[in-house]
Order: structure tokens, then sequence, then C-alpha cells
């Protein structure tokens, strides 16, 4: 009776996968404005997973997502088949809600480390000079009236800011009571204020080549800063994972700087078909190639690392996994 089942099931995972392989296929893939990072992320991605998909097939981009820190809201509520996110705040949304929402535990990843993203945190050489001051524990521990500028709420910018910060066992309003001062606001008027010396410091998570960052640190002497050990061990067991600095990657930065990341993944709902979400899975990783001719920063891209939960934030779909493990990437 048994070997009956089994050879039913089986059967019915063959007529699946033949009716999968044949039929095209239409999905919604939420994506920022065009223009974005993350536009030019999921472009590249659509590509990659319609090679693999059956002729015909059409994965729609839109400019709906609400960027990585509300994108696992969306895929919850079934908004869009597939969305852009970052490993954090997936997790994060995962296991305890974000935004005031309810906690996401219906989402699923496919991919993740998509990308070279990190915490960058720097001080003015002025304010270094001023206060002797080169570190953010030194800083948390003299309780120094600090005036910080960060990205708006509901940016992964504004949120590893204050998980810098809680790390280091303080808060915004602690700031605020030194006597310090903390401004939310665009990339824009951040590089501004640093450049006019209106502000301190600033804690953002961006990548490589990040066009404010860069025009900041070729027109006024920033530091950027290590953060320690023991700081970066506690961002980890938030949801980030080690990531290196090279050095020059800013102007006037010499050294390596050791720090932590966020990595862009992809998010499904757990209801999507599984086959489907092995075929999608198998397609980005088998186009590694084409994703790195396409947006350069994806060449850090890993196959072999792409199912693990440091890069994923949530658990893997049923498919993904499959994959996975049939190359032996995961156990």
């Amino acid at each position: 009776m048994i070997r009956r089942i089994l050879i039913a099931l089986a059967l019915m995972m063959l007529i699946v996968t033949a009716a999968l392989a044949s039929e095209p296929i239409e999905l919604v893939f939420a994506a920022q404005e065009e223009g974005t990072a993350a536009y030019q992320y999921a472009f590249a991605l659509q590509m990659a997973m319609e090679e693999g998909l059956p002729a015909g097939s059409d994965i729609r981009l839109t400019e709906d997502s609400p960027g990585g820190v509300g994108a696992p809201v969306v895929i919850s509520r079934g908004d869009a088949d597939l969305i852009m996110s970052n490993s954090a705040p997936a997790k994060w949304s995962y296991e305890e809600g974000i935004l005031g929402n309810e906690k996401t535990e219906n989402i699923a990843a496919l991919a993740g480390g998509l990308g070279h993203d990190f915490i960058n945190v720097m001080f003015t050489q002025k304010f270094v000079s001023e206060t002797g001051i080169s570190t953010v524990e030194e800083l948390v521990e003299r309780q120094y009236p600090v005036r910080l500028i960060i990205k708006k709420d509901g940016t992964l910018g504004e949120l590893s800011a204050e998980r810098v910060f809680e790390a280091l066992g303080v808060t915004f309003e602690d700031i605020v009571s030194w006597g310090g001062v903390v401004e939310k606001t665009s990339g824009d008027n951040i590089k501004e204020g640093l450049q006019d010396d209106l502000y301190d410091m600033t804690v953002d998570h961006i990548g490589v080549g990040q066009s404010n960052t860069t025009a900041l640190c070729l027109t006024h002497d920033m530091l950027d800063v290590q953060m320690g050990d023991a700081l970066l061990a506690k961002l980890v067991e938030m949801g980030y994972d080690y990531i290196t600095v090279e050095p020059y990657t800013w102007n006037g930065q010499t050294e390596e700087i050791k720090t932590v990341g966020s990595q862009q993944c992809i998010l499904v709902n757990q209801s999507m078909d599984e086959e489907l979400a092995y075929l999608i899975t198998k397609s980005v990783c088998e186009e590694r190639d084409l994703l790195a001719a396409l947006v350069p920063a994806m060449a850090n891209f890993d196959p072999e690392k792409a199912g693990n939960s440091a890069v994923t934030g949530v658990p893997l779909h049923p498919g993904a996994a499959r994959y996975y493990r049939e190359m032996g990437y995961i156990d």
C-alpha cells in the first residue's frame, strides 16, 4: 500500500514538473522605482529567472516595493510573487514583526547574498580632532552629546544606526538626553550637513561606490570608524553577517575595515509552488555570470552560500532547499 502511494506521489510530481516545463508562467516581481540600485538588481534577476522558465513566460517588474525593510510585509500579504529584501529586516519581520506589523511567518527565501552592502560608520575629522573620540564605544562610554545625522525612518540605514547603538545599550533618546542631536533626513542632506560640519557623525547601510558617501569623502575629511569585535558580534546575533571593506573604498580610508552587512535576498510566499520555486532558484544560481555582467556588485553572489541562513534571514522555500541539497550546498 505504501509503495503504491509513493508511486502515485512520484507520478504527480512528474505531471507537475512536465506542466511547468511547457506552460508559460506569469509572475509579478515588486521592485523600487527605476534608477535605484534595487531596480537594477531586480532587472538582472528578471533576466536570469526567465532563462530557466518555459518559453513565453513573463516576470513583470513593478515599482511597488517599499524597499528592503517593508518588502517582507508586501510578500506576506500576497501583493507580489517575488520581491527583493535584505536578510536582517527579513529576519526581524519573520521573527518579531517590523514597522508595527505582525510577524510575517509565511515568507520564505529563494537565495541570499546578492550584493556587498555594509554598515558604514563615519565621524568628521573635525569631531575627532576636537574630542579625541574615534570609536562608537568611546562615544557611548563618555555619553558625549554627539550630533548624529542618519536616513529617514523606515530605511535600512536608519534601522542599522538604531541597531548599532542598541547593541551598545543606548537609544536615540539617550543621545538626546546627553545634549546630543539625532537628525533623520535624506542622503543629500546627510552629505551636505557633514560637509558643513553641522553634524559630527553618520551611520548608514550602503554599498561600495554609493554616490553621496563617495562625494562626501572627496570633499571633506572623514574617518571611517572601526567597530570593536564585541559590537560586531552583537550585530551578527541580530541578523547581520561579517563583511570586509577594502582599503581605499572611500577617499582617505587607507586601512581595511571589518564590519557587518545585510545582503540582498529574494523573498516569496511559502505558498509558491515547490517546483516553480526550484526552477527560479536554479535559474538564478546558474546564471551568475549574467547577473555579474548586468550588475557588477552581483559578482559577489556565491550560489554555494546563497542558501545559508546568514544571507537569507528566513527559512528557505522547500523548492529552493531542494535545489541547494541536490547541488550539495546545504545538508
